[in-house]
């Protein structure tokens, strides 16, 4: 039954401490330095998130990183080639524009070709030959320009040999002409006209600044200190914004990221919502195969009966419009969780100087004994308090040990008395911390 009882009374205090409220203990530490470096870090724990935190990210708005986005892109200019006048319908691709818009600044055009026999271009592997023998027929060689008939012929009135091919003739390696680029398509202009949509927030079809009117985009050309907010755009700005040469594009051609940033701040006026532009060579520069930009297409028409065509490879510039958008909004939800985050955040600020305390100034262990109660006696300056009695749950005085009064120590005989149940100090009974 003892043990029951005891049982019995341990649960019922632990029971009842639960619902006790346990407070840290407070030290007041007299030290100059670890006051400064303490103020400090606090100073610069607030002062990030002031400033970093809730002016600059804007932590206190729900945001949205995804919007639904449209482009639709123009281009106009016209350019002088021999005799002829080139105007968009020439050099566009595709007319009718989008968010990928191409210019051709350069061709090499193979005229007059027809469906018949030639012979392979000498540099295709295994294509030189002596006798019809070396030419396997029906045979495809995926770097040539057609299928093998399986005779060997002279090179177009050469000395040399190679294997005949079935393809249109002339074949491009050997007819084809290059004609000189378009010096004027520096001054070409690609109007970018772009919608945007934020669906978390309700907030579409953005109305341009009042400065966008049709009066304006009719002069202006985008500068990014004049004309930040103009979507037209000259080929050479973008080619110098992207940190290029216009003239080596026109000789291999190359793609060019235009990059559409929204950052709106829905809780002023949407009106306020403006792009920012940026500009990026995203294909290889080196001197590889694979670098540059150029396509191929064709021009069919007939002839005596007989279909012909003009095949042409365009080198140009590829115009690749991404856009991107941040609408943010404040919301109560958002604010709660960063400013608690904040507050908390400042607690590290005791840690880093209770840490330093602890481990590099002077009498740490002092420090150490005054911060800790690990319920072994106390030393004051390295010197045993032989009389001191800890207290958990319910204190035993022993010996006619008086109550002390405030600030005083509890003295009673070399022993101390524990007792179990809750793990905190109890002021109710009257001993002093």
């Amino acid at each position: 039954s003892t043990q029951l009882r005891w049982f019995w009374m341990s649960w019922t205090d632990y029971f009842l401490g639960f619902w006790d409220y346990e407070t840290p203990k407070v030290m007041v530490v007299k030290n100059k330095k670890l006051g400064v470096i303490y103020r400090g870090v606090q100073f610069l724990v607030i002062t990030y998130f002031i400033w970093y935190v809730f002016i600059s990210q804007k932590a206190y708005q729900d945001s949205e990183t995804r919007p639904e986005s449209s482009v639709y892109t123009k281009m106009k200019g016209t350019a002088l080639q021999g005799d002829h006048i080139l105007d968009m319908v020439e050099y566009v691709r595709p007319s009718e524009g989008g968010d990928v818009i191409s210019t051709i600044l350069r061709r090499e055009v193979t005229h007059n070709q027809r469906q018949g026999t030639c012979a392979e271009h000498f540099t295709v592997p295994s294509a030189n030959c002596s006798k019809d023998a070396d030419c396997t027929s029906r045979e495809v060689n995926f770097d040539g320009n057609g299928q093998r008939t399986g005779r060997c012929v002279p090179y177009y009135n050469q000395a040399f040999k190679t294997c005949e091919i079935q393809t249109w003739c002339p074949i491009e390696d050997y007819a084809a002409i290059w004609e000189p680029a378009l010096a004027e398509a520096i001054n070409f202009t690609v109007y970018i006209k772009n919608a945007i949509h934020f669906p978390k927030f309700k907030v579409g079809n953005i109305k341009p600044n009042k400065r966008n009117g049709q009066k304006y985009l009719n002069k202006c050309h985008y500068n990014e200190k004049e004309h930040p907010y103009c979507p037209i755009f000259r080929l050479g700005y973008i080619a110098e914004q992207a940190r290029e040469k216009f003239s080596e594009l026109c000789r291999t051609g190359g793609v060019i990221g235009v990059f559409i940033n929204w950052k709106c701040d829905l809780d002023l006026d949407p009106s306020e919502c403006t792009p920012t532009y940026s500009f990026r060579r995203l294909d290889l520069r080196k001197n590889l195969p694979s670098s540059g930009y150029n396509f191929r297409f064709a021009k069919y028409y007939s002839k005596d009966g007989e279909e012909f065509r003009t095949l042409i490879k365009a080198f140009g510039i590829r115009l690749d419009v991404i856009v991107h958008g941040h609408a943010g909004r404040f919301s109560i939800i958002p604010t709660i969780i960063n400013t608690v985050t904040a507050m908390t955040s400042v607690g590290i600020c005791s840690i880093i100087c209770d840490w330093i305390m602890l481990t590099f100034i002077d009498k740490n262990d002092i420090y150490s004994d005054r911060k800790f109660d690990d319920g072994a006696p106390r030393t004051e300056f390295g010197k045993p308090w032989s009389k001191v009695m800890l207290c958990y749950s319910d204190c035993i005085f022993l010996q006619d040990s008086k109550v002390p009064s405030p600030g005083q120590l509890l003295t009673v005989p070399t022993e101390f008395t524990i007792s179990y149940g809750s793990n905190h100090s109890d002021l109710s009974e009257g001993v002093a911390l």
